[in-house]
């Protein structure tokens, strides 16, 4: 691996919502590398309730206090992805035991498509461990305050989101 494809990190996810805790990550780990690409998966798997188009936008807004940090979407497989942008390291965040397995089964994964990249975990700050997108996307769903989770743009758009889909 050449010491400039180090400097590029990707932060990849579904990112359905971002979240404060997905922000808090890009705010410690942006100052560590040259370039931090946010990619945001199209994951059609996981039927996100937001379009792949708002989860960018929502994300550029989030970061858009960090000059070296980019958001983009993207709907290939990961490896092809992450060697598209010139990707060194693959940045993912851990909040609880309970995600080592199935982050380490995909770390794992990845060395053997993409050996040159290596994987990098951080953990987000105390006050962000327990939320989730998945969560979030539940809670404002049923009409609940997300306010104290994500940005101000996300919660507005969760909202007419559901609002939209009630209608």
């Amino acid at each position: 691996m050449t010491v400039a494809r180090n400097r590029i990190a990707v932060y990849p996810g579904t990112f359905d919502p971002i979240t404060n805790g997905h922000i808090d990550l890009v705010d410690r780990a942006a100052p560590l590398f040259e370039r931090l690409i946010i990619g945001v998966a199209e994951s059609p798997g996981k039927s996100p309730a937001l379009p792949l188009d708002l989860r960018v936008e929502l994300a550029r807004k989030a970061v858009a206090h960090h000059a070296n940090v980019e958001v983009r979407g993207f709907d290939s497989l990961l490896a092809h992805f992450v060697d598209q942008v010139g990707g060194g390291v693959l940045l993912r965040g851990l909040r609880a035991v309970s995600d080592f397995e199935y982050e380490f089964q995909l770390a794992s994964m990845n060395r053997h498509l993409i050996p040159e990249v290596e994987t990098l975990f951080l953990t987000p700050a105390e006050q962000y461990g327990f939320i989730s997108s998945s969560l979030v996307r539940e809670i404002s769903r049923l009409g609940g305050d997300v306010s104290g989770f994500v940005p101000p743009a996300v919660a507005a758009a969760l909202q007419a989101q559901w609002q939209r889909n009630h209608r």
